[in-house]
């Protein structure tokens, strides 16, 4: 199956305007939050054999956006802080972005792409949108070295601190996870990084 870690910077190029052309026409049609996905695998959910993105228009953010905001301070810039800090669980840092292996992620190799420092606007008017899906098919292509072929979910954040997150699904949630939204990850975050780092020494 092609994957999106098998794109070219000029196609994910590609990917990042044909997102932003339809972030645009759907708030001109009056739907002011887009939600853009990545499923790929039959694991993740993916309609389709080969790689692709879509892109769902709301009337509001979804309440996993909403939830983020919570507490007044940002979630994001302090959680980019804390790694940048301690770089245990940094994976890749480049064009004013970070790859970050999710502290207290749910699957193994969960993972957060997002600028480094706070945005003032959309991640889709973003010049660091296409930066950003780069890092993301980056680092799928190092998973894949340490895991082959693994299915994943990844999506754009639009609010506050855009970012985009990762989910490999390597693992499948049960009755723990569904029934009492308690995660269950057999991989600590600081060796998820420490492997996808020695993945990209290693290429």
């Amino acid at each position: 199956m092609h994957s999106f870690a098998d794109l070219n910077q000029d196609e994910v190029d590609g990917v990042a305007v044909a997102w932003r052309e339809r972030a645009r026409a759907a708030d001109d049609a009056g739907f002011p939050y887009v939600h853009a996905l990545l499923n790929e695998g039959r694991e993740a959910g993916a309609s389709l054999p080969h790689s692709h993105t879509q892109l769902v228009w709301f009337a509001e953010p979804p309440p996993a956006v909403l939830a983020e905001e919570e507490g007044g301070e940002c979630a994001v810039c302090r959680h980019v802080e804390t790694e940048l800090a301690s770089g245990e669980r940094l994976v890749l840092e480049r064009d004013g972005l970070v790859a970050v292996a999710a502290y207290g992620g749910r699957l193994p190799y969960e993972l957060l792409i997002a600028p480094v420092e706070h945005p003032t606007g959309s991640g889709f008017e973003s010049e660091l949108l296409a930066p950003a899906l780069g890092l993301l098919s980056e680092s799928l292509r190092l998973l894949h070295s340490l895991e082959g072929p693994a299915p994943v979910n990844a999506w754009l954040h639009d609010r506050g601190h855009w970012h985009v997150e990762v989910l490999p699904r390597l693992t499948v949630f049960a009755g723990i996870e569904l029934g009492a939204g308690i995660y269950v990850n057999s991989l600590q975050p600081e060796d998820a990084a420490a492997a996808l780092r020695d993945a990209r020494t290693l290429g």
